[in-house]
């Protein structure tokens, strides 16, 4: 079982010049396999960490701003260095209370491993889906399953 840093974490991008900090643990850790991050990560997923609005705050920085429709259909404002352009987080407009983080912009990043999987339509066809993790075809209609599984994992919850 992976075990949680002590609070607060930071982290930012590849330049150095966003750096945040996360005062509180995540809600959880999932893989997207959506084609929107599949372009943005220059992966074939890329990981998301679901937080609270108020446990997250840019320490310095500006960030570009980009509004995208997801396939989903809604609105998901992303934040990307204004130096380097890595994206650091996005905001989901349809939940403003969360911010969805990349957590290999975390300093630290080996305590935040996905336990799930949305968007597994799009993933690569070479990409093996754990059958016993939740995982969704498209957008969930509820993360829950996948923030229950992400604090089991980490022992969180029983």
């Amino acid at each position: 079982m992976a075990r949680l840093p002590s609070f607060p974490v930071e982290g930012g991008c590849l330049c150095g010049a966003v750096r945040y900090r996360l005062a509180a643990a995540p809600l959880g850790v999932y893989n997207c396999h959506c084609k929107d991050c599949q372009r943005t990560s220059g992966a074939d997923y890329s990981a998301s960490m679901l937080v609270r609005r108020a446990d997250f705050a840019v320490l310095k920085g500006e960030t570009q701003v980009f509004d995208k429709t997801a396939d989903s259909g809604r609105v998901v404002r992303q934040h990307c260095c204004a130096v380097c352009g890595i994206r650091v987080f996005h905001e989901p407009l349809s939940t403003p209370d969360f911010i969805v983080m990349r957590p290999g912009t975390l300093d630290d990043s080996s305590w935040a491993e996905p336990v799930g999987n949305i968007w597994t339509d799009s993933r690569a066809p070479w990409i093996a889906i754990d059958a016993a993790a939740p995982s969704f075809p498209g957008q969930p209609p509820s993360r829950e399953p996948l923030l229950i599984a992400w604090q089991k994992h980490m022992g969180l919850v029983a």
